[in-house]
């Protein structure tokens, strides 16, 4: 937490926590953050200033430090700034009460950030017993890997490059053209094709290019520039430089395709995936510690939802400017 001067509507969430709570020991502990290990609890209690009826005590203050990351820690060395930061702590909860004065808590949009940096507390708490990705076991790692090997086994990729006409006629015009000449393939897409980058300042030999796609029916490699029937007529090709022979049609504009370069298939071993398997099953195991606390909730709490009023909120999108 870096304790600087933002506006009142952003300081409201921790002023919140700030105003109800610092009597005795209650600090931004009761906010989320943790009281320093190192204190004895009488060294926390110690109060290092009062705000009306209200205190700071050494514990509220160490728990300030420890919400800070390590580069921010590095500016309260001397002891100048160490008041600077108490100081600060002192003007978070009088602006906090000035908030309260003038009906900022009250604020849909600042009651919801208050919810939200709660949910963060519980959330991180509740994810403090779930196995960082270092200590996920090494067979679970393999079991994985063993039963999602398609997920590693990247296909052939082949990269795109075409010609963009608004007329099959007109196409079939220019495929005959560089049939006839191949070497004029970067001249014409920048003569001819309706694609927004045609006219992009590349080397000849990336004209037209669109990217990379994977074989038919892989769904990880779509590619939004590149339509399905550009994407099969690029795997009926046998060799890279290859043109279709035939123009193809799709999304209402017609493609001269040209099969541009590859990479070829590969098999991932378990040493090149294991750090994102790790990963990823740490994640899972969180995500169903949450799935299961709020499962629970929704058991003890009942919710209803009104589908016909949510049906009524029309959200407006600026279009900017588009008709």
């Amino acid at each position: 937490m870096r304790l600087i001067r933002p506006s009142v509507a952003l300081l409201l969430p921790l002023c919140s926590a700030l105003s109800s709570g610092c009597k005795d020991r209650s600090s931004l502990a009761d906010a989320g953050t943790p009281a320093g290990d190192a204190l004895a609890p009488e060294q926390a209690a110690r109060v290092l200033a009062r705000v009306g009826s209200r205190t700071i005590t050494l514990g509220d203050y160490q728990a300030a430090f420890e919400h800070m990351d390590q580069f921010d820690r590095l500016r309260y060395g001397s002891a100048e700034r160490r008041k600077a930061l108490l100081a600060e702590m002192i003007d978070i909860m009088l602006l906090a009460d000035e908030a309260r004065e003038q009906g900022y808590d009250k604020d849909p949009a600042t009651q919801q950030e208050i919810r939200e940096i709660l949910r963060d507390a519980v959330l991180k708490q509740m994810r403090e017993g779930v196995s960082p990705p270092s200590e996920i076991p090494e067979e679970e790692v393999r079991a994985y890997f063993e039963a999602n090997r398609g997920d590693f086994r990247d296909p052939e990729r082949r990269r795109v490059s075409a010609i963009v006409l608004e007329s099959e006629a007109a196409a079939s015009a220019v495929l005959e053209g560089v049939k006839k000449n191949p070497a004029s393939w970067g001249a014409t897409v920048r003569a001819r094709s309706v694609d927004p980058q045609a006219k992009a300042d590349v080397p000849p030999e990336l004209a037209g290019d669109l990217g990379f796609v994977s074989p038919p029916g892989d769904p990880r490699g779509k590619n939004a520039r590149i339509p399905e029937e550009v994407r099969v007529a690029i795997f009926d090709l046998p060799h890279v430089g290859d043109i279709s022979p035939h123009v193809v049609t799709a999304e209402g504009k017609a493609y001269i395709v040209k099969f541009a370069g590859k990479t070829e298939p590969q098999d991932r071993s378990l040493q090149d995936v294991e750090r994102t398997i790790r990963v990823k099953l740490s994640q899972e195991k969180m995500n169903a510690r949450e799935a299961e606390l709020l499962d629970e909730l929704r058991k003890q709490t009942p919710v209803q939802i009104d589908e016909h009023a949510l049906s009524q909120v029309k959200v407006e999108v600026d279009d900017g400017g588009r008709d």
